[in-house]
């Protein structure tokens, strides 16, 4: 997925649903992990990708969080 589109995608979402796309990025990243100290990993620039998505949920969640507290 374009990390525009992935962009947009994320920002249409609330709080809630951007904490569990978090949790489920993490518990991806986790595996992937997993499978490439196995030695059973096929692409390992997904672990790139979920890297970066978590860091994109994290930003829309502060800026959520801040826009929230202002007004």
């Amino acid at each position: 997925m374009k990390s525009t589109q992935r962009l947009s995608d994320l920002s249409a979402m609330s709080p809630d649903q951007l904490g569990e796309e978090l949790v489920n990025l993490k518990k991806e990243q986790f595996n992937l992990r997993f499978q490439r100290a196995t030695g059973q990993l096929e692409n390992v620039a997904r672990i790139r990708e979920v890297r970066r998505d978590i860091a994109r949920v994290r930003t829309l969640q502060r800026q959520k969080t801040l826009q929230a507290a202002q007004g």
